[in-house]
């Protein structure tokens, strides 16, 4: 069934669309929402016990502090990247979907990977550690395939997935882009020229990681208190399983330098 125009205004009660800031359609036999992408400033919406599967109609929606899709037919967690953009949502219940899988915990912790604003999914409340944890161990959440925001990855930079025709063109202009918003010089051309040929794989992870920290250090600037104290967390543990690592090695060398005693 179709959400309408019409079967809008009647359950809020509006006279226009935009007006709308609430709406309850639990239990509708809902499986098309396209109307949302007319619905810009809708704030709590119940969509729980329908049959919708894609998410992308809400993309738009970006006042949406709370939704509510429990017992739908969401097939695959990569319909979550279209939530990316609402920087506003702090509840989402999406349990009892076919995307939730068989692994509660991973799948928690993906989700939050994918959407860290959150304060309280399924019912139950998000923490910073829990958040921490899911920046490391959560998994990556892809755009669905054929989807318009393929062309965009979360940060609104070109996907390295989609842009490898040229993957030459595509790291000079994306680094050198970013580089300029940070304040640093644009790297020559000279410095990618290697990066065409397929034997030398080290220079472009090594590019790729460069890439990544100059993406990292953009984003910061976007982010406020409370969501810098979350970096602030994840990097902590990350930089702890770094110590750990190296502290085992020297102990192992040490063991290996020790001669054998004979009793």
């Amino acid at each position: 069934m179709k959400l309408t125009r019409k079967l809008v205004l009647a359950k809020a009660k509006a006279s226009d669309l935009e007006s709308v800031k609430k709406l309850n359609c639990w239990g509708c036999n809902l499986t098309d929402i396209s109307i949302f992408t007319q619905m810009p400033n809708i704030e709590v919406l119940t969509l729980s016990v329908n049959g919708i599967s894609s998410l992308s109609p809400l993309s738009g929606c970006l006042s949406l502090v709370e939704l509510y899709l429990r017992r739908n037919m969401i097939p695959s967690l990569s319909e979550l990247s279209h939530l990316r953009p609402l920087t506003r949502l702090k509840v989402l219940w999406l349990a009892e979907n076919p995307c939730c899988g068989s692994d509660p915990s991973q799948y928690r912790l993906t989700v939050l990977r994918c959407l860290p604003h959150l304060q309280k999914l399924d019912n139950q409340v998000v923490t910073e550690d829990e958040i921490a944890l899911a920046l490391m161990d959560g998994e990556e959440v892809t755009t669905p395939p054929g989807s318009v925001q393929n062309q965009l990855s979360s940060n609104g930079l070109p996907d390295a997935e989609t842009e490898n025709n040229d993957p030459l063109n595509y790291n000079m202009e994306e680094t050198n882009k970013i580089r300029e918003e940070l304040g640093m010089k644009p790297l020559p051309r000279d410095k990618f020229s290697s990066l065409s040929s397929p034997s030398t794989r080290e220079i472009k992870q090594s590019f790729r990681k460069t890439h990544t920290l100059d993406a990292v250090l953009l984003l910061l600037r976007d982010l406020d208190e409370e969501e810098l104290r979350v970096v602030h967390t994840a990097t902590q543990n990350r930089l702890q399983t770094y110590t750990l690592d190296s502290e085992r090695l020297n102990d192992s060398l040490q063991t290996q330098k020790t001669p054998n005693i004979q009793h």
